[in-house]
C-alpha cells in the first residue's frame, strides 16, 4: 500500500533527505557520510536511491539538480537528492519494514551495493 501523495516533501519528521554522497566510498565519515565504508559503493546516483525507495513502497521524490551543502564537486554523478516519506500525516509508518531513517539508509546502501556487484 502506497502512502498518500504530499505536495511538499519538506515536512519535518515525515520525510528524510538522502544524497548520493551518503553512499559514496570516496567520502570519509568526517565529510558527513553516515554509512559504514563496507556498505558504500562507487558512484551512487540519486536515481538508484529513488528506485530502491520506491521498491519498498516509500514515496520517493527526486530532485535532480540539488546538491548537498558544502559539496563543491561538479561531478554529475553526485548531483540530486531524494526525499523519502517515512510517516503519514497521522504519524503511522508508511512501510512497516523500515521504522527509521537510519534503517532506510542501511537498506538502500545494501541494495545499491548488490545492484552494482
Amino acid at each position: 500500500m502506497m502512502c498518500a501523495d504530499v505536495q511538499s516533501p519538506a515536512h519535518q519528521g515525515r520525510f528524510i533527505c538522502i544524497y548520493p554522497a551518503y553512499f559514496s566510498n570516496k567520502k570519509p565519515i568526517a565529510e558527513g557520510r553516515p554509512i559504514p565504508l563496507r556498505k558504500t559503493v562507487e558512484n551512487p546516483t540519486a536515481t538508484e536511491i529513488q528506485d530502491v525507495c520506491s521498491a519498498i513502497e516509500l514515496n520517493a521524490f527526486l530532485e535532480k539538480n540539488k546538491m548537498r551543502s558544502g559539496e563543491w564537486s561538479c561531478d554529475v554523478q553526485s548531483r540530486g537528492r531524494v526525499w523519502a516519506q517515512l510517516k503519514q500525516e497521522d504519524g503511522s509508518l508508511c512501510p512497516v519494514q523500515v521504522p527509521s531513517g537510519k534503517s532506510v539508509m542501511l537498506y538502500v546502501a545494501g541494495t545499491i551495493a548488490k545492484l552494482k556487484a
